[in-house]
């Protein structure tokens, strides 16, 4: 019997990827690089925010260095318009809304760095919709290492056969897989459905309404 319901939050709950362009693009531009058409960034997000950074230098730039230096100028900006473009999927807070009215614990888990996780979900979603929110931790290895997700399990006090995890990525369901928890794939948000049954999906949704059938 599901007890709670674990979502990834950029691509699954909110589409933050004009939001997340426009601070790379403009990190990118304050040290000479060149940017990017926003569509190449849903290939550049998922695996948290140094990867993303990495993946937007160009090839021969890709040092440590390089990505802590446009890091800094990225956190910054980001800071400030995280949320000039950014929004839920339509359907998203219907169905959050839907699945608590059935008892359902929520929470969130994500790649991006706990700050602007924690901040985003009160902005969007109000306070209280979500039980536990979970973003990339110092020293806390990102997906799809499983940590993220037990680390949950463990404050929600939940077994793996209680849990459904919600993602729109390759990085998603591998980290469902490590889990041990069924997952469900969703296609509106960064990836494909293709991407995301190679990975091991246990579901597929189109649309947000869809997820309510998989909890049993």
């Amino acid at each position: 019997m599901t007890k709670l319901v674990i979502f990834d939050l950029d691509g699954t709950l909110l589409n933050s990827l004009q939001d997340l362009a426009a601070s790379t693009n403009y990190a990118l531009r304050r040290h000479g690089y060149p940017t990017h058409e926003l569509p190449a960034y849903r290939y550049f997000v998922g695996n948290g925010i140094n990867k993303l950074l990495e993946r937007a230098l160009p090839e021969s730039e890709r040092t440590e260095e390089n990505m802590l230096k446009i890091r800094e100028d990225f956190v910054a900006y980001y800071a400030e318009h995280k949320a000039d473009f950014t929004a839920p999927y339509d359907g998203i807070c219907e169905l959050l809304r839907e699945l608590k009215r059935r008892g359902m614990l929520l929470a969130v888990a994500s790649n991006k760095y706990h700050s602007a996780t924690v901040a985003l979900i009160p902005e969007y979603f109000g306070e209280g919709l979500f039980d536990f929110v979970y973003g990339q931790r110092d020293g806390v290895p990102i997906k799809p290492d499983p940590t993220i997700v037990f680390d949950i399990m463990k404050e929600a006090g939940v077994t793996k056969d209680e849990v459904l995890y919600v993602g729109d990525s390759g990085v998603d369901m591998q980290t469902a897989v490590n889990s041990g928890v069924a997952s469900v794939g969703v296609t509106w948000g960064f990836r494909d459905r293709e991407e995301l049954l190679k990975n091991g999906a246990s579901y597929i949704a189109d649309q947000p309404w869809e997820i309510v059938k998989f909890i049993d």
